[in-house]
């Protein structure tokens, strides 16, 4: 059975006066239906960029230059406006950081959810509400109706979250990008829309990317990860096994910063140095200079090698 999305090889630059940044750079991964996929990485890494690429919401001075991205094995990166309209919100939905990026703080949450409805369906007011109470409660948000009535402002930030996340679900969409959408709530709602997220990509078949910074997320909610450094994919696997015996020492690093991994009483372990600039990455390997197992071959950028299901750039990757 093929694969719900199939990106291959790509490549997202912004061409700016200062040079080009390449945001994305020869990224590939794969999701199957009803499977999550986490992408981490440190803020800059390129995987809200990757996101955005996949709905194709990327504005000038950006653009995709190479590589393929495939839908239920339908290229999305030639499509013309008018196809891409069908696709975002319908196909593929995203979820954002910041609820109010999705929600009008002037209108009620029914006409927002109706309208997301009824612009991709030909349905009448009430069959499109009926949906909208459905998603709601797909969400954990009880009394749908009374909920239906209010504005945005009316609601707390976990609930106006939970919102976001039904109308990105009202469609039944086949993919859902997340980013990042609960860093900003407390640990206990946190847990809920998680929870409700996982049972939600395994009992409708949904296929889920949920963008991180935060590895203990991806452990508990992901299938496989991908972690992401400078624009690329530096390693990738299951997340059972990335995550317990990690191969890239950018992924050691990131797992040795997490409080928990640390030993009590010591100064919490970092990784040295900031990412760098992606206009001045050169040829060598682009964390070369933070890496602890650095050698001569690191001058030259590694190619992506294979160890079983693991997949690892690196030329000294850890044993």
């Amino acid at each position: 059975m093929s694969r719900l999305l199939e990106v291959q090889g790509l490549r997202t630059h912004f061409f700016t006066k200062a040079g080009v940044v390449k945001a994305v750079d020869d990224v590939s991964f794969g999701v199957d239906r009803g499977r999550v996929l986490g992408l981490a990485g440190e803020s800059g890494s390129g995987k809200s960029m990757t996101g955005y690429s996949i709905l194709g919401l990327i504005d000038a001075p950006g653009r995709i230059v190479a590589g393929s991205i495939k839908l239920n094995g339908v290229e999305l990166t030639t499509l013309g406006e008018k196809a891409w309209r069908d696709v975002r919100g319908n196909r593929v939905a995203m979820i954002f950081q910041d609820p109010m990026m999705t929600l009008n703080p002037v209108l009620r949450i029914d006409t927002q959810m109706v309208e997301a409805v009824r612009a991709h369906h030909d349905v009448s007011r009430e069959a499109a509400l009926a949906r909208c109470r459905e998603a709601l409660v797909q969400v954990g948000i009880a009394s749908p109706d009374e909920r239906l009535q209010g504005y945005p402002h009316q609601f707390s930030g976990g609930m106006r979250q939970r919102v976001a996340i039904a109308i990105a679900l009202v469609n039944k969409p086949d993919l859902i990008i997340a980013d990042e959408p609960t860093t900003a709530l407390d640990v206990t709602i946190q847990g809920q829309i998680l929870h409700e997220m996982q049972r939600l990509a395994r009992d409708s078949g949904t296929g889920l990317i949920w963008i991180t910074h935060d590895l203990s997320v991806i452990a508990g909610l992901a299938d496989e990860v991908c972690v992401m450094y400078a624009g690329r994919i530096v390693e990738a696997g299951g997340v059972d096994e990335v995550l317990d015996s990690p191969m890239h020492p950018y992924t050691r690093g990131l797992l040795d910063s997490v409080p928990g991994h640390n030993t009590p009483g010591r100064p919490l372990s970092q990784i040295r140095g900031m990412t760098p600039s992606l206009l001045k990455l050169g040829e060598a390997c682009a964390f070369r200079e933070r890496c602890v197992r650095a050698i001569d071959a690191c001058r030259v950028a590694p190619a992506v090698q294979l160890a079983g299901t693991r997949a690892v750039r690196c030329v000294n990757p850890l044993a």
